[in-house]
């Protein structure tokens, strides 16, 4: 596995080739890892790209054109190997293409580009999805980072927090077995914008939060101080951490896009929250961490 690093700010941050995933966060000093390490044992990833899909699809298929394609959970691009085509002092990038292999699955011509950038101890994750078709396209992309909790061993995760620049209470969906949205409207009970992370909080798989309620959420320790930030302009993100595990990981994924309802009932072109692109254009979002 073709691994590259990046180094600012007394972070050093390792990217892979395979999927083009974030693989570590390491302060240099401490030798703090914030990043989840992807012990099989719990899970087996640790920053992998959705795309392009998120979540889960019904049936695990969808309909395009008249013809039913099968795809896993949350698409192919977290099992392909990109190209690196960019490295300097501050930032890296990689570039997947279509290919016969994915048109198979995803009837359309892409670009799909992946761009890290460290400045200080912030990270900035950039999406760019380029529609190389002469046809519309249709596709959804996310993150899926998984960060220490607790962080260099540090007490348990029930003595932790996740605090949202939102000070309301928020509502999120929850996920059926299939591991698609099964109940809406559910209230995640803050104080102040402040939750702990209780024993039970993900015995339900994520909490799938939508309708641009927060755009930023921390990790805290025992004291509350936030020791790390992911910032995101994301219609809806989700929260989650493997259901009974005590997995010492929380993930927290901005997305554009969500798996289907269980009472979905249409094609690629009508799942909500999906991107629309037209031929040549581009897409482009992005996210930051920064580790305290």
């Amino acid at each position: 596995m073709g691994l590259h690093t990046l180094q600012s700010g007394g972070l050093r941050v390792t990217m892979a080739d395979a999927g083009a995933e974030l693989t570590s966060i390491v302060d240099i000093a401490s030798g703090k890892e914030y990043l989840w390490h992807g012990d099989p044992a719990y899970w087996g990833r640790r920053s992998p790209v959705l795309f392009p899909i998120v979540g889960s699809l019904k049936n695990k298929e969808y309909l395009y054109n008249g013809r039913t394609y099968p795809m896993s959970q949350h698409g192919f691009a977290r099992d392909r190997d990109f190209v690196m085509t960019f490295h300097d002092e501050n930032s890296i990038w990689f570039e997947l293409k279509s290919d016969e292999k994915t048109y198979d699955a995803y009837p359309f011509e892409f670009k799909l580009e992946i761009g890290y950038q460290l400045t200080g101890r912030t990270i900035q994750v950039i999406w760019k999805v380029t529609n190389t078709d002469k046809k519309i396209m249709y596709f959804s992309i996310g993150g899926h980072p998984a960060f220490m909790c607790p962080i260099d061993q540090q007490g348990k995760q029930t003595d932790y927090y996740l605090i949202f620049d939102n000070k309301e209470n928020l509502t999120y969906s929850k996920l059926s077995s299939n591991g698609l949205i099964e109940t809406e409207g559910h209230i995640l009970e803050t104080e102040d914008g402040t939750l702990r992370i209780t024993e039970h909080l993900f015995d339900e798989d994520a909490l799938v939060i939508e309708g641009r309620q927060a755009k930023e959420v921390s990790l805290a320790g025992p004291g509350q101080k936030p020791y790390l930030t992911v910032c995101f302009d994301s219609p809806l993100f989700g929260i989650w951490s493997p259901a009974g595990k005590q997995a010492p990981f929380v993930c927290i994924e901005p997305w554009y896009g969500r798996c289907d309802k269980e009472s979905f009932d249409g094609s690629l072109a009508d799942r909500e929250y999906g991107n629309e692109l037209r031929p040549g254009n581009t897409f482009e979002a992005s996210y930051t961490i920064t580790c305290n």
